[in-house]
């Protein structure tokens, strides 16, 4: 009844970065990165419209009237994690541009071309969407919901997205942060369980992040949104549609009919709204961050060697 359930470790072969998805690198975060890949490259048809993604989704899309540029070509990354409807947003804003669908694996491209490939008509009037499992051509915006935070090596990720945007782009993305599930962690200490979730990065150490893997100007903010649930039925079904407990330390087996009689006691007894009308209330902490990728710079030495690309782009051509 944990928010994760172990299954059988997933070897299919993805291309975004056979690195990304390497259950034991040395600059790993502390998770789970057999889980991590499971949970990335496989097909989960209950998260693909979890509805706190679609609100984040929503909401980051607010912000992109913020940024003056207008990209002609934006990146949709790993789109059955952060929330289908991402798509519509990034389109009503920008209308005109092509958009790129990046992929972990063939199964999932194969589910996001189901679902987000337009009609016929559609693409008579509208801009093609194009789908791989690599990025083919350098974009101006990147888009990620909601997905930084399932990732063991997350500088890796900003690496590939930086790697997939042109100088100038810029990448806009969401996650989770860690005041995320605080009731519930309290509840778990409380008890001597092992944490419900895997610990979620702090807004100020991502900025940092995105600085170390090629962006520059990082732009952070945070909010934090309160849920409320009828029965912790409710809750557990919704974590259950947001991702996977991650922490390699979680519960290694399944638990029983006594222990979930007795988290919903607990749930039900110190979990409750401030309205005091019996509903279980859970934090998520939402972070929002955009920055744009910086001009290359070269180490100066008695001979520096400097590729062509990026000749053209410290001298701003293309």
């Amino acid at each position: 009844m944990d928010w994760i359930a172990c299954g059988r470790i997933y070897t299919e072969r993805v291309s975004i970065s056979s690195d990304l998805f390497n259950p034991l690198p040395i600059d790993a975060v502390h998770m789970d990165g057999v889980a991590c890949a499971r949970w990335l490259t496989q097909f989960h048809p209950s998260s693909v419209d979890a509805w706190l993604h679609q609100e984040v989704a929503r909401r980051m899309a607010e912000r992109l009237t913020w940024i003056k540029t207008k990209p002609t070509h934006w990146a949709h990354w790993l789109p059955l994690t952060g929330s289908i409807a991402s798509q519509k947003y990034v389109q009503a804003v920008y209308s005109d541009a092509v958009c790129h669908v990046i992929e972990s694996s063939a199964v999932r491209l194969h589910q996001a071309k189901k679902l987000l490939r337009p009609s016929w008509w559609q693409r008579i009037f509208k801009p093609s969407i194009n789908f791989s499992l690599t990025s083919t051509q350098p974009v101006h915006m990147l888009w990620s919901n909601m997905t930084l935070h399932h990732t063991h090596r997350p500088q890796l990720m900003m690496k590939s997205w930086c790697d997939a945007v042109d100088v100038g782009g810029f990448v806009m993305f969401s996650c989770l942060g860690p005041d995320t599930l605080r009731q519930l962690r309290a509840v778990y200490e409380i008890n001597h369980w092992p944490a419900p979730s895997h610990s979620f990065t702090d807004m100020h150490d991502w900025g940092d992040m995105l600085l170390q893997s090629g962006f520059s100007e990082p732009i952070m903010d945070m909010q934090r949104i309160q849920l409320t649930y009828a029965n912790p039925h409710d809750l557990w079904v919704e974590l259950r549609t947001l991702g996977r407990n991650l922490n390699p330390y979680r519960f290694r087996g399944l638990r029983g009919k006594k222990w979930w009689r007795q988290l919903q006691s607990n749930l039900s007894q110190s979990v409750v709204a401030p309205s005091n009308d019996a509903r279980i209330t859970m934090t998520f902490e939402v972070i929002y961050g955009h920055a744009f990728k910086a001009s290359p710079k070269i180490k100066v030495s008695p001979e520096s060697s400097v590729s062509l690309e990026n000749m053209k782009a410290m001298l701003g051509k293309k």
